[in-house]
């Protein structure tokens, strides 16, 4: 091609583009404004007042990680205390750092560790922006050769509002590094209360404050003034009572076999004129019972209501005891009229609730109410999962019980037996309510354990006058 044909070609492209790409005039364009973007300046993060509250509870956690590489640990803070799942430290001096899902007030740690065997040694530091640190606990040393995992103060140097707290963890007494399988931290970021009246109960707990080799009872004094472990029992952050309780831990006698974190029925609401055992004003009879029973007994007949959530039951140990608590009782001298039992098998979603009435010095006779007790259960579709609201009753009128399950989708469950034939209406038979969790579970892990929150627990008698107490 000629260079003049290539030259005309050119002009007739500029031409056209001249047009076609707006670089001419024409009667629909519109001048085109300039926009800037708008770019927000970084703000700070917001600052974290100092808080003040008088409870304990747990904290929910976010997040822990090592702070050498931030390594998540999600196994620290899953709710399972097992060994099946535990963290070996890397090196004698370990840090990690717990994220809480708000600052809080922190007030209490407790470190599920794998070895109760040894002491182990930890520093803990607490910070708001994880820039500045304040030591809060220095070189703590477990308690070693324990049934339980220890208490760890974290208010003994000061009391300290933080989001998040960092865990030097600096081996065990033999110069080995330390095996963790659960961080739970303890606080509270505003005042909550339960509604469960307590001057009528006392407690049993699996610790053993007074070296006797049982388990600790709290009395409905001590109970009613504000008693809390936050290992077994304490406050919830929405206003229950949790109880909670491992495989391994003091039992209340030799004969038992189970460790428990309970309530036992106190008529007497903390006059101690009155024994604890015996047909008197601490405890009730059945209106079947003979005359002069009931009018030496603190009550006739008698109704137990409660609402509550089953948080955890056990995964490990002998099929026959995996799964199961019992969360309320009629105790009579030396058997039980009723045990209420849920359980839930580690497959299923959903816990079965039966209970047994045990014929006095005879045998236990199973009603189920909801699934099946079965070892190899199947998921009950009715059933209840871990954490939903249910609600129960026991109730008495002379021979006859009746057991009820109210599910919070209304439904109901509800079972009567006549126990003419049980022989609790001898002379002589006491009564009294129980209510908390009673782990049946003693071949399991020995941190492996149940917890439940109660919302209500309400005791009525006919004849129990509670003013003259």
């Amino acid at each position: 091609m000629k260079k003049s044909g290539v030259k005309a070609l050119e002009a007739l492209a500029i031409s056209l583009c001249l047009f076609g790409c707006g670089g001419g005039s024409s009667n629909n364009s519109q001048p085109q404004e300039q926009q800037n973007e708008i770019v927000n300046p970084p703000t700070a993060s917001p600052k974290i007042e100092d808080i003040s509250c008088s409870v304990t509870y747990p904290l929910a956690i976010s997040n822990i990680y090592q702070a050498s590489n931030q390594l998540a640990l999600p196994s620290l803070f899953d709710t399972d205390k097992t060994n099946i799942e535990s963290w070996q430290t890397p090196t004698l001096n370990s840090i990690v750092i717990v994220e809480l899902a708000a600052p809080s007030l922190i007030k209490e740690m407790v470190v599920t560790w794998e070895n109760l065997d040894v002491s182990h040694l930890l520093n803990v530091s607490a910070s708001k922006d994880k820039d500045n640190w304040q030591l809060i606990v220095n070189q703590e040393q477990s308690g070693k050769n324990t049934l339980i995992p220890d208490l760890i103060d974290l208010t003994e140097l000061s009391a300290s509002t933080a989001l998040y707290l960092q865990i030097e963890f600096n081996g065990d007494d033999l110069s080995q590094p330390s095996k963790i399988n659960e961080i739970e931290i303890f606080g509270c970021a505003e005042d909550v209360e339960h509604n469960v009246e307590l001057i009528d109960w006392y407690l049993s707990v699996p610790t053993d404050e007074d070296n006797n080799g049982k388990s600790d009872s709290i009395k409905e004094d001590n109970l009613a003034a504000g008693y809390f472990d936050a290992r077994f029992f304490g406050l919830s952050e929405d206003g229950g009572i949790r109880f909670s309780t491992s495989v391994s831990g003091y039992k209340t006698s030799t004969n038992t076999e189970y460790v428990r974190s309970e309530l036992r029925e106190m008529l007497r609401r903390g006059n101690t004129s009155y024994s604890t055992q015996g047909v008197n004003n601490n405890n009730w009879v059945f209106s079947s019972a003979p005359q002069i029973d009931k009018n030496n007994a603190g009550g006739i007949n008698g109704q137990l209501h409660a609402e509550l959530s089953v948080n955890q039951v056990t995964k490990t140990g002998e099929d026959y005891q995996i799964g199961r608590v019992i969360i309320g009782q009629i105790h009579a001298n030396d058997d039980e009229p009723v045990r209420l039992y849920y359980r839930k098998l580690p497959n299923n979603i959903n816990g079965s609730l039966y209970f047994a009435h045990e014929i006095l010095g005879g045998d236990d006779i199973y009603f189920e109410l909801i699934g099946s007790r079965s070892n190899s259960a199947s998921n009950p579709l009715n059933g209840i999962p871990l954490n939903e609201k249910f609600r129960y009753s026991i109730e008495v009128e002379a021979n006859e019980l009746t057991v009820t399950i109210y599910k919070a989708d209304g439904s109901e469950f509800s079972q009567s037996i006549d126990m003419s034939a049980s022989g609790y209406d001898q002379g002589g038979q006491y009564m009294y309510f129980k209510a908390g969790v009673y782990n049946q579970n003693n071949s399991g892990d020995a941190h492996d354990y149940v917890q439940a929150t109660f919302y209500e627990i309400k005791n009525s008698h006919e004849g129990y006058d509670e003013s003259n107490n």
